[in-house]
């Protein structure tokens, strides 16, 4: 059993890219393939966390390496797509991560806000895909992961320009799994629900906000970025290859009520 449960999960030999891999749910995942097998290259903006969180790959034997890019530059996201597979070789496994999360009310967001968010939310995960999931496709096996939002599919909490990027990333998904699963590239989107981690320590500093929340998920409590680690890996591996174009709610059943 162990050995067959291996081939169908195990990534050695793959080499993956996972932006915003530097803290919460990106360093899970980033963690977890590489456990898995992967290597794996994490991109995030700040050099002493990205330091950081490949030291901690490396200390649990994970082949690792980093680079500090802003992802809502597309002269960084070029950089990304030419020196990430300077390190292992060729990209494998892209997992698009990295957000921002502007939510002001609609009526005070500025189009600095919208463009801010568009860039990194959205644009980031199409350049990189458009690099990638080609070369993916000529080789004949890619996967590309995208991390999509309760606001992908639903409309709380000042979702603004935010919810017009992660509605939009799933739109993406079926955009690419449409253009390359026949080539052995799959794409899928991963809904989390409310996941404690820094990027929603805004709400969490609102008083009850936290509580509010968990009681409305069917498990009682509030994802933690560990919670994306099997999801990651099965999409990311062999034992997926006919689940394309999905979007996979992993959100305690935050969505169903």
């Amino acid at each position: 059993m162990s050995s067959y449960v291996g081939e169908l999960f195990s990534l050695h030999g793959r080499t993956a890219l996972v932006t915003g891999g530097s803290s919460g749910i990106g360093q899970a995942i980033a963690t977890a393939l590489g456990r898995a097998g992967a290597a794996v290259v994490i991109v995030a903006r700040r050099p002493a966390e990205l330091a950081a969180a490949v030291r901690t790959l490396q200390e649990q034997g994970v082949r690792a390496a980093a680079v500090s890019a802003d992802l809502g530059d597309r002269a960084d996201v070029a950089r990304v797509c030419a020196e990430a597979p300077r390190h292992f070789g060729d990209i494998d496994i892209l997992v698009n991560d990295a957000a921002n999360n502007i939510r002001r009310p609609m009526g005070d967001l500025t189009t600095d806000d919208y463009d801010r968010t568009i860039a990194v939310n959205l644009t980031a995960p199409y350049l990189l895909g458009q690099h990638f999931g080609p070369r993916m496709a000529a080789r004949g096996h890619g996967r590309i992961i995208n991390i999509g939002s309760q606001q992908s599919i639903s409309a709380f909490g000042d979702s603004g320009a935010y919810g017009v990027s992660k509605a939009a990333v799933c739109g993406l998904t079926r955009s690419q799994a449409e253009a390359w699963s026949a080539h052995g590239v799959t794409s899928n989107t991963i809904i989390p629900g409310f996941v404690l981690t820094p990027l929603t320590a805004p709400a969490q500093a609102v008083p009850g906000r936290v509580e509010a929340l968990a009681a409305r998920s069917m498990t009682g409590r509030n994802g933690v970025p560990d919670d994306f680690a099997g999801i990651a890996v099965f999409l990311a591996g062999d034992a997926s290859a006919y689940v394309t174009g999905q979007a996979i709610c992993v959100d305690g059943g935050f969505s169903v009520h």
